[in-house]
């Protein structure tokens, strides 16, 4: 698919991709040349991004995490091993006044287990904070959820090790954030976090 190649190569060079932002460029934007005000569900050109998203969901060089802004975007693999160093890092950002039901869950994906039907609250948290993957899978009943999985599984199965800087993982996910055009702020890690237009 075309765009989904305009879409990959963007992503290849920045390092980091928003899914939908009317400032930073994303991938609606590519795929429609425009930067909407609304969802992009709507737009003409709907089935063609739900089709460019399917494709970079499962494609071995994307991953899709909440990294800019509390939203979705792209981490292209070149940066995963920075990525993986932040997420792991344990900070006082990620933990500082997390709720009891997402330490409770944060303890079992830790031991290893891949807890099923975490309310959408609670995984959205540990997602925003970087505390374990996760992914949106389609459940028997139709609806939409968000499995969790712990970053020491996905970095086996992703064959990625995590940076051994964090100083220097930390960098390289600014100077991606930078060449993207997103402030530092939109960072997670930051004491100004900020959340960009939804």
């Amino acid at each position: 698919m075309e765009a989904t190649e305009r879409v990959l190569a963007r992503l290849a060079d920045a390092g980091l991709l928003l899914q939908q932002d009317r400032l930073v460029p994303s991938v609606v934007g590519i795929v429609t040349g425009e930067s909407l005000k609304s969802s992009w569900w709507s737009h003409p050109k709907g089935r063609l991004i739900f089709g460019v998203l399917s494709e970079l969901a499962d494609h071995r060089d994307v991953l899709f995490t909440k990294l800019l802004a509390g939203k979705s975007t792209l981490v292209h693999r070149r940066l995963w091993p920075s990525l993986l160093g932040v997420a792991t890092a344990r900070e006082a950002w990620q933990t500082r006044r997390l709720s009891p039901a997402a330490r409770r869950v944060l303890r079992r994906i830790d031991d290893g287990a891949a807890p099923k039907g975490v309310p959408g609250p609670v995984a959205r948290e540990l997602e925003a904070r970087l505390l374990a993957v996760a992914r949106e899978v389609h459940t028997a009943s139709g609806r939409h959820a968000l499995e969790l999985e712990a970053w020491s599984a996905w970095s086996r199965r992703a064959r990625c090790r995590r940076a051994t800087s964090l100083a220097a993982a930390r960098r390289a996910l600014e100077q991606a954030a930078r060449k993207l055009g997103a402030p530092l702020a939109a960072l997670p890690w930051t004491d100004r976090s900020i959340h960009f237009e939804r």
